[in-house]
């Protein structure tokens, strides 16, 4: 890998962090797996800056914490492509968050790109430069990387300094940089990656839908399963399928017989689980009186349909005159939401508020 200087030593990192910490701009992406895992395992960081590249083999150096001054440093912009799952699998790693971060992804979508823009196009559109796709499923643990992989994970950030600024520059002409400033500061919040286990039963779509008892059932059981895979480190599904979750809910079994005929597993529980399981829904149980939570349909009335289609024509109309896509300022999703009554949604903050969110709820009056 003639373009890119491999890291496998800890040493190493010092006199990197040294380099890194003179830099105005560094170009960022990691290499992860979960697909067996609850927490991403982090397997190769890629970084880019004053013309060099450096893939920092994660398996084998040790502690990042070198590292960790230099990529929270003030000064530097750190320039990732959708940052979301970076961003975690990094802080799960060090429990730091990467900052400042300008996600190139969020800045294309702000110019009038397409929101979910895949790094290659990006850069064959704005650089006119090719890129290698074939490595998108490669397991990342395996060592020795091949030359092909070594080159992918090296062409991850090569170019992501030089689409920033391009993309800058668009932004500027336009007006529109704190838009992106402001999108990129939410991803800094350490609420993101380190979810609490308490809130877990958010996840489950239409869990208050059913009736309280078996709604409390349902919350202590995505508690419990939350809790289950982060002490083993599996993933959620590989514990309990949220179908699973429904049918237990809705049971209500109190033996490990009746769990067992309500699970209808191919292969039931193991006893450690069955019980720990059980023991959560007598709590949820013993919840229910508690959850005075009213039954709600989130199917909208026919009248609250009218008023979606009316709000998102509006957006249609704004993201057009902007050149954006309506995406951008307002997902369908909180379209809906904004008719149902709900006023907690992006576009009512922040620069949305302005271009999109005012225009909404003069409309809702």
């Amino acid at each position: 890998m003639a373009d890119a200087i491999w890291i496998d030593r800890g040493e190493a990192l010092g006199p990197l962090a040294s380099v890194l910490e003179a830099q105005v701009s560094i170009g960022l992406d990691t290499e992860f797996l979960r697909e067996r895992t609850f927490f991403p395992k982090l397997c190769l960081v890629q970084l880019a800056a004053a013309g060099e590249v450096w893939c920092v083999d994660t398996l084998r150096v040790g502690s990042l914490d070198p590292l960790v001054r230099a990529l929270t440093a003030p000064g530097a912009r750190k320039v990732i492509h959708a940052a979301r799952q970076d961003l975690e699998a990094f802080y799960l790693n060090v429990k730091r968050v990467i900052s400042p971060v300008f996600d190139t992804q969020i800045a294309a979508g702000c110019v009038g790109l397409k929101p979910q823009l895949g790094y290659a196009d990006l850069v064959k559109t704005l650089l006119d430069v090719p890129l290698a796709k074939g490595q998108t499923r490669t397991d990342w643990s395996k060592r020795p990387l091949t030359a092909a992989q070594l080159e992918y994970a090296a062409d991850d950030v090569k170019y992501l300094n030089e689409v920033a600024s391009k993309l800058t520059e668009r932004l500027r002409a336009l007006g529109r940089e704190h838009w992106v400033i402001e999108d990129c500061l939410s991803l800094e919040d350490p609420r993101l990656y380190e979810l609490d286990p308490a809130q877990a039963w958010k996840r489950l779509r239409n869990l208050n839908l059913l009736p309280a008892a078996a709604r409390a059932r349902g919350r202590s059981i995505a508690i419990w399963r939350e809790t289950m895979a982060r002490e083993r480190d599996l993933p959620r599904g590989w514990i309990l399928a949220d179908a699973a979750i429904f049918s237990v809910a809705e049971a209500g079994p109190s033996t490990r017989a009746a769990l067992d005929a309500a699970l209808a597993l191919p292969r039931p529980l193991n006893d450690a689980l069955a019980q720990s399981l059980l023991a959560a829904l007598r709590e949820g149980s013993g919840a229910a009186g508690e959850d005075s939570e009213p039954v709600r349909d989130s199917r909208p009335t026919p009248e609250q349909k009218a008023v979606i289609d009316r709000l998102a024509r509006l957006v249609d109309a704004r993201a057009q005159d902007l050149g954006v896509s309506a995406e951008i300022l307002a997902p369908r999703g909180e379209v809906k939401a904004l008719a149902m009554g709900a006023r907690n949604t992006q576009a009512l903050s922040g620069w949305r508020r302005a271009e999109i969110g005012d225009r909404l709820l003069a409309a809702l009056d």
